[in-house]
Order: structure tokens, then C-alpha cells, then sequence
């Protein structure tokens, strides 16, 4: 079983900045919102999206595929092309996730299965 925390929200954000500066929430909340837009603005018109030690955010294409569904499997489905985003973590983002405390992320590997040696 998980003890991984809610999720953080745009307003525990607001929040968050609020309690640390003396900033309005009004302007706080325009703000967010307003980084969140240019990204994705950029990200819309091909671009990728870089934030020193965090990450880039950058959209791929998926091919379309035959997938199967769960509830019939005898029944093909094609899954279209379609864009994702994409999110690679930075160095120093990368160097806090090596000490951080991993009962609180949810295993996507199954239950008692061990990964494979190096």
C-alpha cells in the first residue's frame, strides 16, 4: 500500500507563495496561471520547454497502434496517432529524487518482482 501524499494543486500553489512573500493571491494566482499558459503556448508551437535544474517539457508524437479492449478482448482497437508531452527531469531534480524518501511514490513495478541485476 501507497503512503503517497494528495496531489499538489494550482491553488495549494498560490498558497504556498502567498505564505512565503507578501504578494496578493490575486496577483499570485494571475501569475501561475500566466506561467502555465506560455508554456503551453510554447509547447503548442513545437517548442520545447526548458527550466534549468527541473526539466524540459517537450511533446512527441505517438503512432497510432491496435490496442485491445479489456472488456472484449477479441475486439481490435486502433488507437490514433496523437502528441503527448513529455517531461525528462534535470540534474539537480534528478540528484533530490536519489535521497528522497520512496515509500512515498507509488510502485509501478509488481508486488515481488525484483528488478534485473546490472
Amino acid at each position: 500500500m501507497s503512503n503517497k501524499p494528495a496531489n499538489l494543486t494550482k491553488r495549494e500553489i498560490v498558497l504556498k507563495i502567498f505564505e512565503e512573500t507578501n504578494h496578493s493571491q490575486k496577483v499570485i494566482r494571475e501569475s501561475v496561471q500566466r506561467t502555465l499558459e506560455i508554456i503551453q503556448e510554447a509547447l503548442l508551437a513545437g517548442r520545447d520547454v526548458e527550466l534549468r535544474n527541473f526539466g524540459v517539457f517537450e511533446v512527441q508524437i505517438r503512432e497510432s497502434r491496435i490496442g485491445r479492449n479489456p472488456n472484449k478482448p477479441e475486439t481490435d482497437v486502433v488507437i490514433p496517432r496523437r502528441a503527448v508531452v513529455k517531461f525528462k527531469s534535470g540534474k539537480e531534480f534528478k540528484k533530490a529524487l536519489k535521497s528522497a524518501d520512496l515509500s512515498k511514490f507509488q510502485a509501478t513495478a509488481e508486488e515481488g518482482t525484483t528488478p534485473p541485476s546490472a
